[in-house]
């Protein structure tokens, strides 16, 4: 295999990662979220009030990452967050009212990306099952390096 930069699989992922992600900034500029925001409130509105630490599984992020995000999330009024009395160190999330609200604005985004993709809802539907077991089967073998 060629060290050519062009023919580098990660190098496409990477673009092709970026690419994406800069059509999602875009979009989501006129929702007040980030694309890490965004990933947290299609999360709760799959599944509202969560424990912080359920979210972060779901979603592999760590609670470093994950709580600066829930604050921002606050500040803008779309969740809120609440110690649990039996346990302070525990924190569940749950979406407010604006925050509900926003799912409705967010039904426009999957349509608009499978368009700039070229992607009919087939194609996406098969692109996500392509990434899941390429996600999967490189964990793995990472797994089994160590």
């Amino acid at each position: 295999m060629s060290l050519r930069l062009d023919e580098q699989v990660c190098f496409g992922l990477y673009s092709a990662s970026r690419a994406v992600t800069s059509l999602y900034r875009v979009l989501l500029e006129q929702m007040d979220l980030t694309y890490p925001q965004y990933l947290v409130m299609l999360a709760l509105w799959e599944r509202d009030n969560r424990l912080v630490k359920e979210l972060g599984a779901e979603l592999n992020l760590d609670s470093g990452t994950l709580s600066p995000l829930l604050k921002r999330l606050e500040a803008t009024g779309y969740v809120q967050r609440t110690r649990q009395p039996d346990d302070e160190r525990s924190v569940r999330i749950s979406l407010t009212e604006a925050g509900t609200r926003l799912r409705d604005q967010a039904k426009r985004i999957p349509p608009v990306v499978g368009e700039a993709m070229g992607l009919d809802d087939e194609g996406l539907t098969r692109m996500r099952a392509d990434l899941d077991r390429l996600t999967d089967s490189v964990n793995a073998y990472r797994e089994s390096l160590a």
